[in-house]
């Protein structure tokens, strides 16, 4: 997952990521015009390393290779969806979704003061839905592989990818 807070790391935590990881670029507050060119600067680097790139949000972006939620979606792309409940997570599967990014499993700064669901209701939540589950909020690499223990196909994060966060290793699992 990327947005403002992670900043100029953004690149190094790119850079960091194994060949087949996937990036849900959301930077839902960068002005559309700047938005649009740090799609197409991040969409370079994707293809160079082999990283799926999904875009959040409703505004198309030149060469998207999915997109994360509601909307249109670019043809033979992959579709990723947020689910906070099990009803959302019913609507993802309703929606084609190849994936579904359950959230938060622990607290977080993307959601602050949100209630967290912890790891084995957000297992139970999503349980049987089909499509692969991908655990997010508050997670890290222990965490992730607890998660994946619990049934999940992997782990997302923000935080945990920024090269300066000494406390987080960056392990990505391709998609």
């Amino acid at each position: 997952m990327s947005d403002e807070r992670i900043g100029d790391d953004l690149w190094q935590s790119l850079e960091a990521l194994p060949r087949g990881a996937g990036v849900v670029f959301r930077h839902f507050d960068t002005a559309l015009p700047a938005r649009r060119m740090l799609f197409a600067r991040l969409l370079r680097l994707a293809r160079r390393k082999g990283l799926i790139l999904v875009r959040a949000g409703s505004e198309r972006m030149a060469g998207e290779m999915g997109v994360h939620g509601p909307g249109r979606m670019p043809g033979g792309g992959i579709r990723t969806w947020p689910a906070h409940s099990r009803r959302e997570a019913m609507a993802g599967v309703s929606a084609g979704a190849d994936l579904i990014f359950v959230s938060p499993i622990f607290p977080t700064r993307t959601h602050p003061g949100a209630v967290s669901l912890g790891p084995v209701r957000a297992a139970l939540m999503t349980k049987g839905l089909g499509p692969r589950r991908i655990a997010l909020g508050g997670m890290n690499a222990s965490r992730g592989r607890r998660m994946v223990r619990l049934g999940f196909y992997g782990w997302a994060a923000i935080d945990a990818w920024q090269p300066n966060r000494k406390d987080q290793k960056r392990n990505a699992v391709p998609i």
